[in-house]
């Protein structure tokens, strides 16, 4: 398995390749920037320089104090992961133009100099889930490079790069476990993490520290999804998300639900047995033993237990993924790069 993990770009070499391995920058001080989502206020730097008394007399020494301020700056701080190949199309189209829309909308008015991380699908990624289902993403066309004579994916790491933005492309993977992965390393380490995808697979990661950032194209803008708005969508836990979609099915992805089979199990049945038993496995363990619903219901999960049981395996994202985030990827973005590289980016489609 190859893995491809690149760096920041060459300041002085506008879409070339580089492979140099990723020098660690100077940590510069950060910038902090509030939003609608997460907030975050820099604690007082005299705070740290001088000695402290708490409320039960104990006095705190600065090296004490100075970890306690580097936990808070972690906890309130956010890392950007940016899922790449959907941004790559326009409905079903690739589009080299639409990945520079959401792009240019992203570093402008979304991440800004926040940390930010972008993930490609790898070669063959998505292999072991059309073994397991044919039909999985095969609609799909590769994104093709339009006036770029490169690879596809080549081109989009360039403007990555030279926006100061690392990128991981694993084969054999595709990006959303990657993602998975990467954002539960983040979150261990205690930084919040947002998910810059429309995928909704996604919203099984959702919780008080992860959050997803969704490019609308109706609206041609960036809106924040947070565990607020998945409970006042669905009124359940993230968790039953998969558990849900696995008995619905997926048709974008090309995993077919229950209805299929089954027609009368519909949206309504699913919702109401996902809450009460809280997951998938718990539903059809239930169901082998005793009554859970309606006739239709009980016959549709015992007699095609093992076709939910295959939907749960093509749609949980993976979060073990032999992959390690870099403090590197963790910094302050310097941004100051965008302008001249996106221009240049738009220029050379149009030309």
């Amino acid at each position: 398995m190859t893995m491809i993990t690149v760096g920041f770009a060459q300041p002085n070499s506008l879409f070339s390749f580089s492979t140099k391995s990723i020098d660690k920058p100077q940590t510069s001080r950060t910038k902090w920037v509030s939003s609608s989502s997460f907030s975050s206020t820099p604690s007082s730097s005299s705070s740290a320089e001088t000695f402290h008394r708490t409320g039960y007399g104990q006095v705190l020494q600065k090296d004490v104090l100075c970890i306690n301020n580097e936990e808070i700056r972690k906890k309130n701080k956010r890392v950007f992961f940016l899922d790449v190949s959907p941004l790559c199309y326009e409905g079903n189209k690739p589009s080299s133009q639409a990945f520079g829309h959401w792009i240019s909308l992203f570093f402008s008015q979304v991440s800004l100099s926040d940390p930010v991380i972008a993930v490609i699908d790898g070669e063959e990624g998505n292999q072991r889930r059309r073994e397991l289902l044919p039909s999985y993403k095969a609609h799909r066309k590769s994104p093709n490079p339009g006036r770029y004579s490169k690879r596809p994916h080549q081109f989009v790491d360039e403007v990555l790069r030279k926006c100061n933005v690392p990128v991981v492309r694993l084969d054999g993977h595709e990006a959303d476990d990657v993602v998975a992965t990467l954002m539960e390393q983040a979150v261990q380490r205690g930084y919040r993490a947002v998910i810059a995808s429309p995928d909704k697979d996604f919203k099984q990661l959702i919780s008080e520290n992860v959050q997803i950032v969704i490019p609308l194209a109706d609206l041609r803008r960036w809106s924040f999804y947070t565990l607020k708005h998945y409970h006042a969508q669905y009124n359940c836990d993230p968790l039953s998300d998969l558990s849900f979609r696995c008995i619905m099915g997926d048709e974008v992805d090309g995993v077919p639900g229950i209805q299929h089979v089954v027609p009368a199990f519909g949206r309504k049945t699913a919702m109401k047995l996902v809450r009460k038993h809280g997951s998938l496995e718990s539903l059809l363990s239930a169901a082998a033993v005793r009554t859970v619903g309606r006739p239709y219901a009980q016959e549709a999960l015992t007699k095609y237990a093992d076709y939910l049981r295959r939907n749960y395996q093509v749609l949980a994202l993976k979060r073990d993924v032999r992959v390690e985030i870099q403090e590197e990827w963790l910094v302050e973005r310097d941004p100051s790069n965008d302008s001249e590289v996106l221009s240049s980016f738009f220029s050379t489609l149009h030309g």
